[in-house]
């Protein structure tokens, strides 16, 4: 019964902290922490670790396949030059780092290399989750970043191990090679995985079944990389990428918002639950270091926490560094008109250093050390692992909104810009195409001039802006709007009274209700965008 108290118990604590958040005015992924702590000292819940595949298996590749389907590839080319360097170099150096610093203060080095790219990458969940108030550039370019970075953490981690566990010599050329296929090997397989399945659901017309299929996405490109030995991670964000270009014209409206709808509510409720696990963890990895009288390998557990503060401050001031150093270095090089276009200040730097946040990814990494003699510290490192996270989400997660009033970036209007011009656009050239389309179709003229009328009256609205609100035409626009939402307010109260008196069946409420649903939100959303 264990596993269905769990799933319980994780439910209820990502319900329950999601609704103190707000009130509490402390950033979600905390409070769902505090949490896991607080299920942690439930006796039937103590003990309860988080399994490295559990992460890498389950959580991993729904939360990354719809962030990399959320995320803009627009922007990830226009700052694609930035991304690359912090998925890779940074993580490299942010690796070397730390390794270093653990080392000095004694830590061997297999270890330390194995902490080293356990922490190094940034996660894609918990800048999500946390970051939603940087301004958009940050934000995009840190959620790519994130995307990335998991695969080339891995390889460092799978050399470290190997290393580690005396697996033979290090050869930078080996390394590199190793490296490539793993990235290279991963897109491919991604691109060919979200191929096939694009193909499969144009062939899909039943909405539930389509959607099935699309559950099945993430895993299958998970999967086909991890057979040919590719980074996985790589593999479902280059899916996603794919699909988020390739799909929009090619599924049903329906479709769409059926698939809205179940990846909104999993991605919300994984991305909690793995928030909570991470509190669940830290206690269990806590006590591991408790093996021999309050000792973890001859090393006493203050030392062990000396080298946690020390380790957390080294990614912090590694990553400010490496995104100061490389800025300017490609400022130097690079002196282009466009280039300098994409300049931003040692304040924002701050900011993005600060929004860098470490996830259970990082946690899912080091407990996935065998947990075998030829590893003697394994308990050390998940216990690392496990207090770089927390501090990361707790520390930075409370420090980032100071920090992004503080940076002051100017505020980014260009989405509600390129939305007003994408409306007015579509809606121009529709309205140039309705007298040839009402031909081909054979309409009447007086739908024709209803039709026209609407349209005319619509683009009258876009035309004088929605801040203007005086102006006749939204006026009338905002009006009507009101009086159709109470219309159908009217309509749903209508329809449960027949159902309430057995005039009609429940079947029926819901095909009416849904109609009407989506009716509303049609109406309902250009308010929102206003």
């Amino acid at each position: 019964m264990l596993g269905l108290e769990l799933i319980v118990a994780l439910g209820a604590a990502v319900v329950l902290g999601s609704l103190l958040a707000p009130r509490l005015r402390i950033s979600q992924p905390v409070v769902l922490i505090a949490c896991g702590l607080a299920l942690s000292l439930i006796p039937v819940f103590r003990g309860v670790g988080l399994p490295p595949e559990t992460v890498l298996l389950l959580f991993l590749p729904v939360l990354l396949y719809w962030e990399s389907l959320t995320t803009s590839l627009r922007e990830i080319r226009r700052f694609i030059r930035g991304i690359m360097l912090s998925a890779t170099l940074l993580v490299v150096v942010t690796a070397a780092a730390v390794a270093a610093v653990a080392h000095a203060l004694g830590v061997d080095w297999g270890s330390a290399w194995i902490l080293g790219a356990a922490v190094a990458p940034t996660d894609a969940t918990a800048v999500a989750a946390l970051g939603r108030a940087l301004p958009r550039r940050q934000l995009t370019t840190l959620r790519a970043e994130s995307l990335v970075n998991d695969g080339t953490a891995l390889v460092i981690y799978g050399v470290a191990l190997s290393a580690a566990a005396g697996g033979g010599a290090f050869s930078p050329l080996l390394v590199t090679a190793d490296f490539l296929y793993s990235f290279l090997g991963g897109a491919a397989v991604g691109v060919a995985v979200g191929w096939a399945m694009l193909e499969g659901r144009k062939r899909i017309d039943n909405a539930m079944v389509g959607n099935a299929a699309t559950l099945l996405t993430p895993f299958a490109a998970f999967l086909g990389a991890e057979l040919i030995h590719a980074s996985a991670v790589l593999a479902v964000v280059a899916c996603g990428l794919y699909l988020s270009q390739a799909a929009p014209l090619a599924i049903s409206a329906y479709t769409r918002q059926q698939t809205v709808a179940v990846w909104s509510l999993a991605s919300f409720m994984l991305n909690g639950a793995l928030f909570v696990l991470v509190g669940l963890q830290l206690p269990v990895s806590a006590a591991g270091l408790w093996a021999s009288e309050g000792r973890a390998n001859g090393q006493a557990i203050g030392q062990i926490l000396l080298v946690g503060v020390a380790v957390y401050a080294t990614i912090l001031l590694t990553r400010l560094a490496v995104l100061i150093l490389s800025a300017y270095l490609i400022r130097a090089v690079d002196r282009r008109p466009y280039q300098r276009q994409l300049r931003t200040t040692n304040r924002a730097r701050v900011m993005s250093t600060t929004a860098g946040f470490r996830g259970a990814v990082s946690l899912a990494v080091a407990l996935s050390i065998p947990d075998a003699g030829q590893y003697p510290q394994r308990d050390a490192i998940v216990f690392l692992t496990a207090f770089v996270v927390v501090a990361s989400l707790v520390v930075q997660g409370l420090a980032l909104p100071r920090v992004i009033r503080w940076a002051r970036i100017p505020e980014d209007t260009s989405v509600t810009q390129e939305l007003l011009l994408a409306k007015r656009t579509a809606a121009e050239e529709a309205f140039r195409a309705l007298p040839d389309l009402a031909r081909e179709l054979r309409i009447d003229d007086d739908v024709l001039e209803r039709i026209h009328a609407e349209y005319d009256e619509h683009l009258a609205a876009m035309n004088a802006g929605f801040d203007d609100s005086d102006d006749p035409a939204i006026v009338r626009t905002r009006q009507y709007t009101r009086l159709r939402l109470a219309l159908l307010g009217h309509k749903r109260a209508t329809v449960v009274r027949l159902r309430d008196a057995r005039t009609i069946d429940d079947t029926v409420l819901r095909i009416i209700q849904a109609q009407l649903d989506a009716e509303e939100l049609r109406l309902a959303r250009p308010q929102e965008t206003e």
